[in-house]
């Protein structure tokens, strides 16, 4: 009985030391270019569902759907919102994204929020509420969600002490090529990211331009 419990312990610890290594891009894939990636060691992709030219990223959609196909263990999206007068408010980007991945049958995990300094205005009040909208229209839809940034996007359009987001969870930007959380440093009420995107814009394996993302 001890060296099964002890089989065990060592089972769970491994576990959940087990790292995972991922991609985002908005190149079209086909299942069999996901299968490839699978044999690369790929095993979760994020994939683009709204653009900040405010529309639907229709390849993103095809994406999701192909990375399951090709067995691919987790698929998320992301949203990069606009902030512009020409485009609907932050509920209605949030509830058009998330209806069409529905209509469209591309099942995925969390809604990423892109926040990137872009289209965003100077008033940094406007940007927190703006996010929050976001964030609060997808957990009533009950969609989880998290943010896209790093730290100075973060204090450019929020300020790096508003920590608004910091009770979803943070997918981290730093192409240091480390898989680790050695450069974090907390901003925004994160203490440690969920994931980290560690290289980007790479021409990656199986002809796929990329970023690569990684998490524990």
């Amino acid at each position: 009985m001890k060296v099964l419990l002890l089989a065990l312990t060592v089972a769970i610890c491994l576990h959940k030391n087990e790292a995972a290594m991922g991609w985002d891009g908005i190149q079209a894939v086909s299942v069999s270019g996901f299968q490839c990636l699978k044999n690369n060691g790929f095993s979760f992709f994020v994939a683009r569902a709204w653009e900040e030219v405010c529309d639907y990223d229709y390849t993103g959609y095809q994406n999701i759907k192909n990375a399951w196909a090709a067995g691919f263990a987790h698929v998320d999206a992301y949203m990069f919102p606009s902030h512009s007068s020409s485009c609907a408010p932050a509920t209605n980007q949030m509830e058009a994204t998330l209806n069409q991945l529905v209509a469209h049958g591309a099942n995925i995990g969390t809604i990423w929020l892109d926040i990137e300094r872009s289209s965003w205005p100077a008033d940094k009040a406007a940007n927190q509420q703006f996010i929050t909208d976001l964030i609060n229209q997808a957990q009533k839809m009950g969609k989880p969600v998290g943010v896209y940034t790093n730290y100075n996007n973060w204090d450019a359009i929020v300020g790096a002490g508003w920590t608004g987001a910091s009770h979803v969870p943070l997918w981290y930007a730093d192409w240091d090529g480390s898989q680790s959380w050695s450069g974090f440093s907390s901003f925004g009420g994160w203490t440690q990211p969920a994931m980290k995107q560690y290289i980007g814009n790479e021409n990656g394996p199986c002809g796929v331009s990329m970023d690569r993302n990684w998490y524990a």
